[in-house]
Formats: structure tokens, sequence, C-alpha cells
């Protein structure tokens, strides 16, 4: 078990969290809010790996990373869809795409929400207090 690392990812995860929780509550580019949560969900997930000491895959895609940690977590179909859509948050909100719709402030609450019970969840699969990762910046 590699507690130390696991920490350094969550503790990055929490920061693209809580950047993209500070966005939303300006009412910022939901674009842009998107791309922090898509961030913040991958490195929750992969923070199991860093856990186990099991390689970090070189993905962004949400779903092979879930898949691979059946194991350890479950999702709900919801959660699944969920997971779909924030995958997709990587490109289309990272790039300029061609007649690109911004995601709603409904839909980015309902992610916002999911990636802090995600990142919740985790620190407690892993015995790790949400308090540790949850510092405030200097």
């Amino acid at each position: 078990m590699n507690e130390v690392a696991a920490k350094e990812w969550l503790t990055k995860a929490w920061h693209h969290y809580s950047s993209a929780a500070l966005l939303y509550q300006v009412q910022h580019y939901t674009d842009v809010i998107a791309v922090d949560l898509h961030y913040a969900v991958e490195i929750t997930l992969k923070s199991i790996l860093a856990y186990e000491n099991k390689k970090i895959l070189k993905t962004h895609d949400i779903n092979e990373l879930a898949k691979l940690l059946e194991e350890n977590l479950s999702f709900s179909e919801d959660e699944e869809r969920l997971m779909v859509l924030i995958t997709t948050y990587h490109i289309k909100g990272s790039y300029p795409t061609p007649h690109r719709k911004l995601p709603s402030r409904d839909e980015i609450k309902k992610v916002l929400e999911f990636a802090n019970q995600l990142l919740d969840r985790v620190c407690t699969l892993l015995n790790i207090s949400t308090h540790e990762i949850k510092l405030e910046p200097n």
C-alpha cells in the first residue's frame, strides 16, 4: 500500500474539484469547469492505482478506469452514464470543436456532486482523511 502516493493524487484531484466548484459559484464558462471536473474524477480514480502501487494508465477515459477498478468501486447506472459524459469533457472542453454547446449549469451541478461524492468514497475506501487532502492553499 502506498498511502503517500494516493494522498498526492487525491490532493491534486481536490485542487481540480475545488477550482471547478469556485468557478461554478462565480458563473464562469461551463466548458472550462467541465475540464477541471474531468481531471478531478480521473485523478481520483487513478489514486486507487497509486495506492495499490499499480501502473498509472495514460488514459483520460473515465469508463476505462472505472472498469479497471471494479474490484474496488461499483457504480450505479446513473453514475456510469455520468462517467460517459465526463469522459467527453476532456476533448470537447479542452479543444475548440465546431458547433460546440457549453454544458448546462444543471449538468455541471450534477457532475460537481458526483465528483465530490467520489472523492469522499475513495478517501473512505483508502482510509485517508479528507481533511488531509482538502488543506487550504498557503
